[in-house]
């Protein structure tokens, strides 16, 4: 990386209240600037050619295209980018899907204003950064992924979606009856079906009915 001043930022977040309180941190630290917002991962995806941001702080729970995706998509085409992913969740499953696609870092939104700062900048210097809680969940994954067999790994809320997979829903169908949104099914789904070791919807639904993973 070329030696700079700033640090360019770029925030994606659905929430606008979180984007606002955020940008307003970031006023307050003379290396890092804003150069851009982004309302979800596809909106992010796009701006990237124009801003070229140093880091990206990327929430993981968004519509159209969630944060992980989002992740995995800007370090492809945008290698020289570090996402930080800074969300509510601290699920086994969200850090690893967030570090799978190319987070740098991953930070609960409680973080205080310097400790993002700090990790902003380690970020940029390509120092990954976890919170204790997203440390904890990769090595409570990394004890139980050799011996759990696969299905018992699945948790209470992938175990709902695989039931209404076995049901016939689609992915719009179980968002109505779970009452979340679109791309948090998807995002279910793709562990489901990497814990499964199945590479479709009816696979999946197969090695569920075999093992009797579902009521």
């Amino acid at each position: 990386m070329t030696k700079q001043s700033t640090i360019r930022v770029m925030l994606v977040d659905d929430h606008a209240v979180v984007r606002s309180g955020l940008s307003a941190f970031l006023w307050a630290f003379d290396d890092l600037e804003l150069v851009g917002e982004a309302a979800d991962g596809a909106e992010a995806l796009a701006l990237c050619e124009r801003l070229q941001p140093d880091v990206i702080l990327m929430d993981l729970m968004m519509p159209r295209m969630d944060g992980a995706a989002a992740t995995q998509a800007i370090r492809a085409r945008y290698p020289h980018i570090q996402v930080v992913a800074l969300t509510s969740f601290k699920e086994d499953e969200l850090v690893q899907a967030a570090l799978k696609a190319g987070a740098i870092g991953y930070l609960l939104k409680n973080v205080s204003a310097d400790e993002l700062a700090q990790a902003i900048r380690a970020a940029y210097a390509g120092r990954p950064t976890l919170a204790p809680e997203a440390a904890e969940a990769l090595i409570h994954n990394a004890r139980n992924a050799d011996r759990l067999p696969p299905g018992q790994a699945l948790t209470e809320r992938e175990r709902e979606v695989l039931a209404l997979m076995v049901e016939g829903l689609n992915n719009s169908e179980i968002a109505e009856r779970l009452v979340v949104s679109r791309s948090t099914v998807k995002f279910h789904v793709s562990n489901i079906l990497s814990k499964l070791q199945a590479n479709s919807r009816t696979e999946a639904v197969a090695v569920a009915l075999q093992r009797k993973l579902v009521g």
